[in-house]
């Protein structure tokens, strides 16, 4: 009878213990970076990043935010785009913003500073468009 104690119905299944595991694993994830403590973000009052200042991004131009993998562009005075900075050939960082193109430094693709639209080959594909925020003289990324 002692058998009957051990019923494998009356213990979870592993799918059922790693389901859990992975579960708990995530919730905790989750948590950690849903926390809006106005720690080191960089954030100012509202859950965006600050990249940077207005006054930072040349008219005609643009500046490339490494960390945040994002270059922010000011097509025209007053104007703000921001792009992911990976190109979308082979997925190299962009380095380079001038006259008007935003430039990756490994296979020569040129992307427009107004739309991420591709300029000139290899990339067939526009930079991808990011979100931002103009608050004042405050560029956020959303």
């Amino acid at each position: 009878m002692a058998s009957e104690s051990l019923h494998p119905a009356s213990a979870p299944s592993r799918r059922t213990v790693v389901a859990a595991v992975g579960a708990t694993g995530l919730a905790i994830t989750l948590n950690a970076c849903g926390s809006d403590d106005g720690g080191s973000s960089g954030s100012a009052g509202s859950s965006g990043t600050v990249l940077g200042k207005t006054a930072d991004i040349p008219e005609g131009g643009g500046k490339i935010f490494k960390e945040q993998g994002v270059v922010v562009t000011q097509p025209t005075a007053g104007e703000f785009k921001a792009f992911s900075s990976k190109c979308t050939h082979q997925g190299c960082a962009v380095t380079g913003i001038a006259k008007g193109v935003i430039t990756c430094p490994c296979h020569q693709s040129e992307f427009s500073v107004s739309d991420g639209s591709v300029k000139k080959g290899p990339a067939t594909q526009a930079l991808p468009a990011e979100k931002i925020t103009v608050s004042g003289d405050s560029i956020e990324l959303a």
